[in-house]
């Protein structure tokens, strides 16, 4: 064993010595710590402690591992890496059994270890896992249970419930391992929905329900009006007004929508605020990022962002996190606060909900009932000495807004008496409630709209509430609550299942109609854009994608692509020891492999903009033994298969020397210079690998 040299705190060095001893007396440890408390220093702790062990850490992506470890090389530079092999997740998939069985590993270490419940990876981990039984296990995450994914707990599925050490983020604050933060809500998010309820109220056709619904908009519209505005609260609560800010936001246009208004929003905080861009989609998106951690200049700086920093990623002197991202994750939640706390860290981060995350399943009020039974324990435990603080500041600005909505959403509700029984009488008339949503009953009641609205409540939760009794009723009215699009859906996702049947998977062109005339290939890529926008998606559009994963389904086609071709060039290399495909070879299930040896290539040499290889994807093709000087090769390779093709015609390459193809080649020449070139020993021009080549297709020297 090394000395010990890696530095820690006093709460992970305690969880180091629980994790030393779990391992060895079950072989596995799960860790459970909050973000920002340093989860990743404790695999690198044990890493220091086995220097001869071979060790595989596995992530997410390569973003999360390589900012990890620059946080450890400026903390700790003489902590070796080197018997430390790391993969992400998904490129286990496209590893085969054997290669998965050879991965050295007498330690693997599974971060964010709730993400090897994700279908599209899952069982590549789990066949690691079981090629490797000796292997001791050690799971890192801030939550060990799926919330959205029928809350499956992945301590229990993969660590056998293991737990070395576990601790909620408001323990973490009442022991001052994190910081306490300043908790602030904005009324931004009502006095956007003020609209679609001024909408709802004038739709009333009874002028009782109307007039009683307007009574409340304009409570709601003077409590707005004496609001402070995004600007006020930003330029009230913002009081480092040269730090660092991570602004989490929807989508990229969303994010550019909110880049729009920089200047409004922050004007009295900073005139000129510095702003930096980052999405999971963005090639510039490392760049931003690092220029964001670099710049020390006395302004502003907003790092605005999308699907990026949510997990395994911490940023150093953060004063404070904006969230304009609205998410009913409890896990998404718990990282993009996380984001503001840090071990060690003396200054209460300032929080801004913009969106009011206080109405998700798990919320700041959450946090404070953690904070309260992490009291009461410590206190029934005799640790009392550990309790720092018992609360944080919180200054919520909606409470009065969020009375009066929901005094509007009840009077709203009084009128659902009154569509149930015209909805009732229609059930009668017509045997059936499938009601065009256009329909409007004679007393002019929009009975199919209303319908319409009940769906969308029971299935998402949005627009309104619907009680247990009142589903009950609708449901013995005969009410089919999936819609006319969810079953044009149901059908697709049928022709999907059936393409991945045939042909093995659904990497389908984009231009690809199935058997009814429909445009199933459009409709894949449409899937694949709304999963971009996940957060922004009902709970039944999630349930619909995550069936999509259920099927295999491709959500990145450049990557599978890449995967699928360089699992065939394996093959082939495994075939005949080489890369030397001939253009115009095509694998077993028809890609046309040489092809695309050509074309990357070309991308090498950049002569395709649009396809840049990395350095990664160099050296797996380096390992493989491409030849990229490939001009020479490639027409020799062309002739190869024009002798290649009369050998297996005609079982010999018996032809004269003024022999022609059909297609005009002189293949009779060029055998005879084969042998030329044999004979001599020109080492370019006839290699052994051409010689063998030539002899496997009866080559008469």
């Amino acid at each position: 064993m090394s000395c010990v040299a890696l530095k820690l705190y006093a709460h992970q060095a305690q969880v180091s010595q629980a994790v030393e001893r779990m391992l060895a007396e079950k072989g596995r440890a799960a860790v459970i710590l909050p973000t920002g408390t340093g989860k990743s220093y404790i695999a690198f702790r044990l890493i220091e402690q086995h220097p001869e062990a071979a060790f595989l850490w596995l992530a997410p992506s390569e973003y999360i591992f390589r900012t990890q470890t620059e946080n450890l090389r400026r903390t700790n530079p003489e902590l070796s890496l080197a018997h430390v092999t790391f993969r992400t997740y998904a490129s286990l998939i496209y590893q085969s059994p054997e290669a998965l069985a050879a991965m050295p590993c007498e330690y693997i270490v599974l971060d964010e270890f709730h993400r090897c419940g994700a279908e599209q990876w899952g069982a590549a981990v789990q066949q690691l896992l079981d090629s490797h039984p000796q292997a001791k296990l050690l799971g890192l995450s801030a939550t060990h249970i799926r919330y959205l994914d029928h809350q499956r707990n992945m301590a229990e599925e993969l660590l056998d419930n293991c737990i070395a050490a576990e601790m909620t983020l408001g323990e973490a604050i009442v022991r001052g391992i994190l910081p306490a933060p300043k908790y602030v809500t904005t009324v931004y998010q009502y006095q956007k929905n003020l609209a679609s309820y001024e909408a709802r109220v004038a739709s009333q056709r009874n002028k009782r329900y109307r007039e009683r619904g307007e009574r409340y908009l304009q409570a709601l519209r003077r409590t707005l009006e004496q609001a402070e505005g995004l600007d006020a609260v930003f330029a009230r609560h913002m009081t480092d007004r040269q730090g660092r800010y991570i602004v989490f936001c929807a989508g990229v246009e969303h994010m550019r929508e909110i880049h729009a208004h920089i200047q409004e929003w922050f004007h009295a905080v900073d005139a000129a605020p510095h702003c930096y861009q980052v999405y999971a989609e963005n090639a510039e998106a490392s760049a931003a990022y690092n220029a964001f951690r670099q710049d020390n200049s006395d302004h502003l700086k907003l790092l605005l962002c999308v699907n990026m920093l949510n997990e395994g990623v911490h940023v150093e002197d953060i004063a404070g996190v904006i969230l304009f991202r609205p998410t009913v994750s409890p896990i998404i939640y718990k990282q993009q606060i996380g984001r503001a706390l840090t071990a060690g860290g003396n200054v209460a981060p300032l929080i801004l909900d913009v969106v009011n995350n206080v109405e998700g399943l798990y919320s700041i009020d959450a946090i404070g009932q953690e904070m309260q039974e992490a009291v009461r324990r410590l206190r029934a435990e005799g640790r009392e000495e550990l309790i720092v603080r018992e609360r944080f500041r919180v200054i919520d600005q909606v409470q009065d807004c969020r009375r009066l909505f929901e005094q509007l959403e009840d009077s709203l509700h009084i009128e659902w008496e009154d569509y149930y029984m015209a909805a009732a009488a229609y059930r009668a008339e017509h045997g059936d409630l499938l009601i065009p949503q256009r329909y409007v009953t004679e007393d002019g009641k929009c009975l199919g709209r209303w319908l319409t609205s009940q769906r969308r409540i029971h299935n998402s939760g949005h627009g309104g509430t619907l009680t247990g009794e009142q589903e009950i009723r609708l449901e013995a009215l005969g009410i089919v609550w999936n819609s006319l699009p969810e079953a044009a859906w149901e059908a697709h996702y049928a022709e999907a299942a059936r393409y991945r049947e045939e042909h093995g998977h659904l990497n389908m062109p984009v231009k690809y109609v199935d058997g009814t005339g429909f445009a199933l290939g459009i409709w894949l890529q449409r899937m694949r854009l709304k999963r971009q926008r996940w957060d922004e998606l009902t709970g039944q559009e999630q349930e619909q994608l995550t069936r999509l994963d259920g099927l295999g389904m491709v959500w990145n086609c450049h990557d599978w692509q890449w995967q699928h071709n360089l699992a065939l060039c394996r093959a082939y290399a495994a075939k005949h020891g080489n890369l030397l495909i001939p253009v115009d070879y095509r694998a077993e299930d028809g890609t046309a492999l040489g092809q695309w040896i050509v074309n990357m290539r070309s991308a090498r040499k950049g002569n395709i903009p649009a396809r840049r290889l990395s350095e990664e994807q160099i050296t797996q093709l380096d390992e493989l033994g491409m030849v990229w000087d490939s001009a020479r090769e490639d027409r020799w390779m062309q002739w190869y298969g024009e002798a290649k093709a009369y050998y297996q015609a005609h079982g010999n390459l018996a032809v004269r020397k003024d022999f022609v193809t059909e297609d005009g080649h002189a293949l009779g020449v060029w055998l005879v210079n084969q042998r030329a070139n044999r004979r001599r020993g020109q080492g370019r021009a006839m290699t052994p690998e051409r010689v063998r080549l030539l002899d496997d297709i009866g080559m008469r020297w």
